[in-house]
């Protein structure tokens, strides 16, 4: 295994999947000669040519179509939105057409593409470089929705997704770039070249799709949540004095429904932490799924701790951002229950 960040766990995915088959080619703003605003793509023009790794205008629509015509033509793009902020002017090439190919097809096309988005805020990014649309995706049938907490997830996730035959939204939660994060900003962060989670497995790997993991056992309540949050949850659960189980769902959808129900049915009780607006964000979702499947084992309502409903502010950034006082707050009131 090798220390990496997550930002070159993704670039290496990239790496080993374009070594493996020549059908990969990654394109988007600046991810070519500048290897993308992040990093996550340099070297890769230098390493496989202008044609596997090139730079597009900027025009979210026109990079998502091509890339639809490509995957119905055969080859396995990688694309880049630069920020999750960006991609509302493709929505209709994501949802008409990329996730419609194979129904619509009858089988005879499939859409064997991957698009990245660095998603979430905690980077005072403000109000359009901060936002998490994942619940939009997962509104939309044929596709896959993919959120990874950790460099090694990030890997085999992100080769995962690009050997699927369907179309996956991979959102990267960009506050994990370097480091996980718990919420607590006025304190600094442990890099992943110093945290067991930085480990990454060399060469060629995958992780399925629409498999959680348990990230911490416990007996009281389970926590689900995904992203930057599972380590908000952690840091909450340590600091209230509660017995939690925290999920790490990795994997919107599909979701691993069966590991949820047996942690509810085991515990009783049902936290949701995610860091997108309440209202119709991704965790009435998942408490709708625990409601109509656990009802009988739960002994308090299910609770969900998120970002409010209004733009992500750029000044109060830290009264937006569900963090771990507010995660207290919810675990004690459950306890109390």
């Amino acid at each position: 295994m090798t220390r990496m960040t997550m930002i070159e766990a993704i670039r290496d995915a990239h790496d080993v999947a374009m070594e493996r088959d020549d059908r990969v080619v990654v394109f988007g703003e600046d991810v070519g000669y500048f290897g993308g605003v992040f990093r996550c793509t340099a070297g890769l023009q230098e390493k496989y040519g202008k044609t596997r790794c090139f730079d597009a205008p900027i025009s979210e629509l026109g990079i998502v179509g091509a890339a639809v015509g490509m995957a119905a033509y055969g080859l396995r793009p990688v694309i880049e939105i630069q920020f999750a902020d960006y991609v509302y002017p493709a929505i209709d090439q994501i949802a008409s057409e990329a996730a419609r190919l194979r129904y619509r097809s009858a089988g005879d096309f499939t859409c064997p593409l991957v698009i990245r988005m660095p998603t979430g805020g905690g980077i005072f990014g403000g109000q359009t470089h901060s936002q998490s649309p994942e619940a939009f995706f997962t509104h939309v049938a044929g596709l896959k929705t993919v959120m990874p907490s950790s460099p090694q997830d990030a890997k085999g996730l992100l080769l995962a997704a690009i050997e699927d035959p369907d179309p996956v939204i991979f959102l990267e939660p960009k506050r994990l770039y370097n480091g996980p994060f718990d919420g607590h900003h006025d304190k600094p962060i442990v890099p992943w070249k110093k945290h067991e989670l930085g480990d990454v497995d060399e060469g060629y790997y995958s992780t399925d799709l629409g498999k959680a993991v348990i990230r911490r056992e416990g007996a009281d309540v389970t926590i689900l949540s995904y992203g930057t949050m599972v380590y908000v949850a952690e840091a909450a659960a340590e600091e209230a004095g509660v017995d939690a189980e925290i999920i790490d769902l990795r994997t919107l959808l599909p979701l691993d429904l069966e590991t949820i129900k047996a942690s509810v049915e085991k515990t009783g009780r049902c936290l949701v932490v995610h860091e997108a607006t309440k209202t119709s964000g991704f965790g009435a979702e998942l408490m709708s799924q625990v409601q109509e499947t656990c009802f009988y084992h739960l002994e308090t309502p299910i609770v969900r701790v998120t970002g409010w409903d209004t733009p992500y502010p750029h000044a109060q950034e830290w009264d937006y951002f569900p963090g771990p006082s507010r995660v207290i707050d919810a675990l004690h009131q459950m306890m109390e229950n």
